[in-house]
């Protein structure tokens, strides 16, 4: 009996030796190397760019060359107080073959010396030719061959739904561009609690820390901004709202700062509250469009021509405002509806010429001759 049962173990055993070796009976688990051919679905020829697409490369490589990465050497103190060399890292473009570069101040406010690396990769030492930072734009010079210049636009006409591109050097990682449009042009407040940078333009093209200083250029790969900041919720990331300050606001102080190492900008000396048609019903205004002045900067310019500021307080929401000054509605013939309008004629002028200023006094039409100041504050 214990004999048919060895035997009839061992035929069992046999048998699944037999079918698992000679059946064609595989685990699924095959060996490396064992299974069938790869077949791959390859593209018989290199694919089209579409339009848009053959745009976007177009204007990366007409605008790439011009831009450049900042280092920017500073010293901290750690916690005992002792001295820690630091860097930060930005971007900027190329003026001219000079070798001028534009950036933002915040990028070099602090350096003890800057560094300047070209598309090539070749480095240079930077000299810091001077620094603005009501405007939060600084002009860099390197002394280096084949420079060449980024192609300056005009911010002036310059549309919401515009399509936009940024290039930067955003975590060091150089001649990075992104794509986007104008989400809207406002005055917003500057990088770090600086002073408000005036008609900023708003884009949803990623700008991420690195990417201050770098072009934002138009379809043709013209500059018409410099990437200035970006709204992070408190995260060192895109948050999709990115700022740059107008080209033209560059153009207006690059001469003063070559000149004087700062910018002369011209100003009203007023504080002013935007009037639209709902306002402009509520305060009872002779017009439905202007600037109301909320106050005059004590011996400004507006104050020595007579304007006057608000002399009432009011909220508007939560916000403390006063109420009762003049309405300024036009400067130099020119309309004024917003105190952007007010920013792009100051950036035709320079401190000590003379505008003339339309406003209403209550229900009284005037004009009055303002020569105007040069602004050191948060004033138009």
């Amino acid at each position: 009996m214990t004999f048919r049962r060895l035997l009839l173990v061992l035929i069992l055993v046999g048998g699944f030796w037999y079918l698992t070796t000679h059946s064609g009976f595989h685990n699924s688990a095959a060996p490396e190397g064992k299974g069938s051919p790869l077949n791959l679905t390859e593209a018989h020829a290199a694919p089209e760019f579409t339009s848009t697409e053959l745009n976007n490369i177009s204007v990366y490589k007409r605008a790439v060359p011009s831009v450049v990465n900042i280092t920017a050497g500073t010293i901290a103190l750690d916690f005992f107080y002792g001295y820690v060399p630091q860097t930060d890292q930005g971007s900027g473009f190329i003026l001219d073959k000079q070798g001028h570069i534009l950036t933002n101040y915040h990028v070099v406010a602090n350096a003890r010396n800057v560094e300047v690396q070209t598309h090539d990769k070749h480095r240079y030492t930077a000299q810091i030719i001077g620094k603005d930072r009501l405007h939060d734009l600084a002009l860099l010079q390197i002394n280096a061959p084949n420079l060449v210049p980024a192609v300056l636009a005009s911010s002036r006409d310059l549309q919401v739904g515009q399509q936009v591109y940024a290039i930067g050097n955003p975590f060091g990682l150089s001649g990075t561009m992104t794509v986007g449009i104008i989400s809207a042009i406002r005055s917003v407040k500057g990088a770090e609690g600086g002073a408000p940078i005036e008609n900023a333009i708003q884009t949803d093209a990623a700008i991420n820390p690195g990417n201050s200083g770098g072009p934002l250029l138009n379809s043709q790969g013209e500059v018409i901004g410099i990437n200035s900041m970006i709204a992070q919720n408190g995260a060192e990331q895109n948050a999709g709202i990115g700022f740059a300050i107008p080209i033209d606001t560059a153009k207006a102080v690059l001469n003063d700062i070559q000149k004087y190492g700062h910018s002369r900008r011209p100003s009203l000396g007023i504080r002013t509250l935007p009037i639209g048609p709902d306002l402009a019903e509520q305060m009872g205004l002779p017009a439905q469009y202007g600037v109301l002045i909320e106050s005059t900067i004590p011996g400004g310019a507006a104050e020595r021509a007579g304007l006057h500021g608000g002399n009432q307080v009011a909220y508007l929401g939560n916000q403390q405002i006063s109420i009762g000054g003049d309405l300024i509605i036009g400067i130099d013939n020119q309309e004024i509806t917003s105190s952007q309008d007010i920013s792009e004629i100051m950036n035709e002028h320079q401190p000590g010429d003379t505008v003339t200023v339309t406003f209403f006094r209550g229900r009284r039409r005037m004009t009055a001759r303002v020569t105007l100041g040069e602004a050191h504050d948060q004033t138009a």
